[in-house]
């Protein structure tokens, strides 16, 4: 007996009705970039390695343990993209583009992480994001958060969600507060985590960041960031802010909440929920002013966040599905009537009217097909109408029918579409 094939572990196929809510997500934050001057743009889905190890960090866990990287028959190493920024940013280099700033982009695709399967995180998973290069101001900042506020907005999420800022400071309140910090941790080594005793060399603020009881517990009393802020960093945090306080959005300041590359500077945030378990973060962005003289261009600011398309649509489970519907079935009620039926099916899509077209089967079995399609209208064609050059045009929600011409049963379905 042949095995069952089923999906990858970790990927999972969009039927359509999950594909419709998919694709509203998508299209939804589509339209309100396209509101803030964002214009869509994609990479391909695989790059050379160097850029996510350069931009992303060899000793980061997605490097490390998390990447789809491969050779290829040309010997070279391929990665399969785990995120969307550095993409983006090789993109802005190797395309000229840093005459053209601010440089605006939106995103929307997949990106591939081996890591355990679990609700909210799969190993092929889709993202919407926003990247923002050549500002440096912190309304650039402000910009960003609402943008990702009015897309959860339009989604209907806006009340399920709470917005988290902090900053990061400059490179010289960073470097400060990173030698306090490890200062701090040095005297609790004994009790971190293993992966915190491996950050403590490396990547220190990605500590701070630890899910683990016992490492939550030691940074109760470790030193605060903000405590070493130049007062440049302490500036643009306040701006921020004010910023925020200026457009009616709501946030709480968490101390705790990093990005653990050293070229993310300033805000970062997130947009959480209670609502999905562990996987509570559903939009997550930050200012990396560092990235692109990293990865080989100009010293060019930037900032962006990402958003997670599955988990969007989880929360959206409450609301009804969004289903493209046919606005009308076209019936033949004879062999006859066949051939005119598709040719009036292909007139009916030529003017922008969702069509469908009942195969085969009785009258019955076809108006049945109508219903489960879900269409407004049945056009029916039969011999009397072939005769005469006309339709017969049957509201199926109200069971009114009425004989027309087909100019008249265009007009009458664009009204109705």
């Amino acid at each position: 007996m042949a095995s069952q094939l089923q999906p990858v572990r970790g990927t999972h196929d969009l039927l359509p009705d999950s594909y419709n809510q998919h694709h509203r997500v998508i299209e939804s934050a589509s339209d309100v970039a396209r509101l803030y001057g964002f214009a869509r743009m994609d990479t391909p889905i695989f790059e050379f390695s160097e850029v996510f190890h350069r931009a992303v960090g060899d000793t980061s866990d997605i490097v490390t343990k998390e990447t789809y990287t491969f050779t290829d028959r040309g010997g070279e190493s391929i990665t399969l993209r785990p995120e969307f920024t550095a993409a983006i940013v090789r993109s802005f280099i190797s395309n000229g583009l840093q005459q053209n700033l601010p440089f605006k982009a939106f995103y929307a695709g997949p990106a591939f992480r081996y890591e355990r399967p679990q609700k909210g995180r799969l190993r092929q998973f889709h993202q919407i994001g926003a990247e923002l290069l050549g500002a440096a101001e912190p309304m650039a900042d402000v910009e960003l958060i609402a943008l990702g506020i009015q897309t959860l907005s339009v989604l209907g999420l806006k009340d399920s969600v709470t917005l988290e800022i902090n900053s990061l400071g400059d490179t010289e309140s960073r470097a400060n507060y990173r030698e306090a910090l490890v200062a701090y941790l040095r005297q609790h080594e004994r009790d971190l985590s293993d992966d915190s005793k491996l950050r403590l060399d490396k990547n220190p603020l990605r500590i701070l960041d630890s899910k683990n009881e016992g490492d939550r517990d030691i940074l109760e009393d470790a030193p605060i960031l903000h405590d070493y802020f130049t007062p440049v960093a302490a500036q643009h945090f306040a701006a921020v802010k004010a910023g925020l306080d200026a457009l009616g959005i709501a946030y709480r300041v968490s101390d705790k909440l990093v990005r653990g590359l050293d070229y993310y500077s300033h805000t970062v945030f997130e947009i959480t929920t209670d609502k999905l378990g562990a996987q509570g973060t559903v939009l997550a962005g930050g200012r990396y002013d560092g990235l692109v003289k990293l990865m080989g261009g100009q010293d060019v600011p930037g900032i962006g966040f990402a958003a997670g398309v599955e988990r969007l649509v989880a929360l959206m489970e409450d609301q009804p599905l969004v289903q493209h519907k046919p606005v009308a079935t076209i019936i033949p009620m004879s062999e006859a009537a066949e051939a005119e039926g598709w040719k009036l099916a292909q007139s009916l899509r030529a003017q922008g009217i969702a069509t469908d077209i009942a195969y085969k089967g009785n009258a019955k079995k076809r108006f049945e097909r109508a219903n489960k399609a879900g269409a407004a209208f049945a056009v029916i064609l039969g011999e009397d109408e072939l005769k005469n050059g006309t339709v017969t045009c049957k509201n199926l929600a109200t069971g009114v029918q009425e004989t027309m011409t087909r100019d008249a049963l265009i007009a009458a379905l664009t009204t109705n579409d």
